[in-house]
C-alpha cells in the first residue's frame, strides 16, 4: 500500500508539469485547449525516438518541449488567423497530431526499457552519492528504499513553478493574464492579442509535451494512445487543487495545481484498490472526480449563502423587535 502511494506521488509530480500547462491555457488564457491530448503524445514520441537513436535523454526531452511549443502555436494560429472556434481549433490540432505522432514513432509503441533515460540517469547519480544508503539507516524497513525521483522531481517542479510565477509577473505575463480576462480591453490598448494567444498556447503545450516526454521515460515506453483523456486529468488537477488549496494569488494557484496533481494520483491509486473497480475504469473514475470537484464547491457555497441569508434575516428580526420594544417603553 505504501509503495503504491509512493509511486502515485512520483507520477503526480511528473503529471504536475502537464497540469501547469493546462492551467496556463484553461485559467490564464481562458482557452479550452484540447490540443493537450495530442501534444502530450508528441512530447513522448519525439523524446522516445531520439533516445532510441542515441540522443542524450536531456536533449531529447528539450526537443519534446520545442515540439509541444510548435503544436500549441499551430493551434493558436488556427484560432487567431484562421478565425476558428477555440474548442474546434484544439480538436482539429489534436486529430492532426494523431497522424503526426504515428509518423514520428513509425509504429504505435516505442519501448524504452533497455535505453538510458532521464529517470535512469537520475537514479544512477542518486545511488552514486549514497543518499539511499544513508536514509536506509534512518527510515523504517517498510518505507520505499529509493527517493531519487521524488526528491529530484519535487525540486524541479518547484523551480518550474517559481519560473512560471515570475513569468506571469513580467510585462508579457501580465498581458497574457489580461488577455484571458478581457481581450477587448487589451486590444483597445493596442495590445497584440493574437500574438499573446499564440505564445500562451505554445508555452502551455510545451509544458504538456515535456511532461509527456518524462512520463514516457518513467513508464519505459511511449504509446500512441497514452494521451487520451489528458485534458481531463489536467483539469481535474487544476480543479481539485483550487478546491483544496485556493487560488487567490498566482503563486498559490500554481502551488494548488501541483498539489492537485499529486492528490489526483493518490485518489486514483486508492480508488483502484476497491475490489469491483479495474484498471480500465481509470477514465470513469477521473470523470467522476472532476464532476464531484465541480459540483461540490457550488453546492457548499449555495448552502453557505443560504445560512448567511437566514442569519441576516434573524438579525434583522431581532433588531426590529428591539426597536419595537423600545418604542413601547
Amino acid at each position: 500500500m505504501l509503495t503504491a502511494l509512493f509511486s502515485s506521488v512520483e507520477a503526480g509530480l511528473l503529471y504536475a508539469i502537464m497540469a501547469l500547462g493546462v492551467y496556463l491555457s484553461f485559467r490564464i488564457l481562458d482557452f479550452p485547449d484540447l490540443t493537450v491530448d495530442g501534444s502530450f503524445v508528441t512530447g513522448a514520441a519525439v523524446a522516445s525516438v531520439l533516445i532510441v537513436n542515441g540522443t542524450n535523454p536531456f536533449l531529447a526531452s528539450f526537443a519534446a518541449l520545442l515540439a509541444g511549443f510548435l503544436a500549441g502555436c499551430a493551434t493558436g494560429l488556427l484560432h487567431t488567423k484562421g478565425k476558428i472556434n477555440p474548442l474546434l481549433s484544439g480538436i482539429l490540432m489534436m486529430i492532426a497530431l494523431y497522424s503526426i505522432n504515428l509518423r514520428i514513432m513509425g509504429k504505435p509503441n516505442v519501448p524504452l526499457l533497455q535505453q538510458e533515460t532521464v529517470v535512469t540517469i537520475i537514479s544512477d547519480w542518486w545511488k552514486g552519492i549514497g543518499v539511499d544508503q544513508a536514509l536506509a539507516n534512518i527510515i523504517p524497513s517498510f518505507v520505499p528504499k529509493t527517493w531519487a525521483i521524488v526528491i529530484v522531481m519535487f525540486l524541479f517542479v518547484i523551480v518550474l513553478k517559481m519560473l512560471i510565477d515570475l513569468f506571469l509577473k513580467t510585462e508579457i505575463g501580465l498581458a497574457l493574464r489580461a488577455t484571458g480576462d478581457n481581450k477587448k480591453m487589451i486590444a483597445s490598448f493596442s495590445g497584440n492579442t493574437d500574438q499573446l494567444t499564440i505564445v500562451g498556447l505554445g508555452i502551455s503545450n510545451a509544458l504538456v509535451a515535456f511532461s509527456g516526454a518524462l512520463i514516457a521515460q518513467y513508464s519505459g515506453f511511449s504509446d500512441i494512445g497514452m494521451g487520451i483523456g489528458m485534458i481531463v486529468i489536467g483539469l481535474a488537477s487544476v480543479i481539485i487543487g483550487e478546491a483544496l488549496f485556493g487560488a487567490r494569488t498566482i503563486a498559490r494557484a500554481t502551488f494548488a495545481v501541483i498539489g492537485g496533481a499529486i492528490v489526483y494520483r493518490i485518489v486514483i491509486t486508492l480508488a483502484l484498490r476497491i475490489q469491483f473497480l479495474e484498471t480500465g475504469d481509470v477514465k470513469l473514475i477521473t470523470a467522476f472526480i472532476v464532476i464531484m470537484a465541480l459540483i461540490l464547491p457550488q453546492f457548499l457555497s449555495e448552502r453557505m449563502e443560504k445560512r448567511r441569508k437566514l442569519q441576516a434575516e434573524k438579525r434583522g428580526e431581532s433588531v426590529a423587535n428591539s426597536q419595537t420594544d423600545y418604542k413601547s417603553v
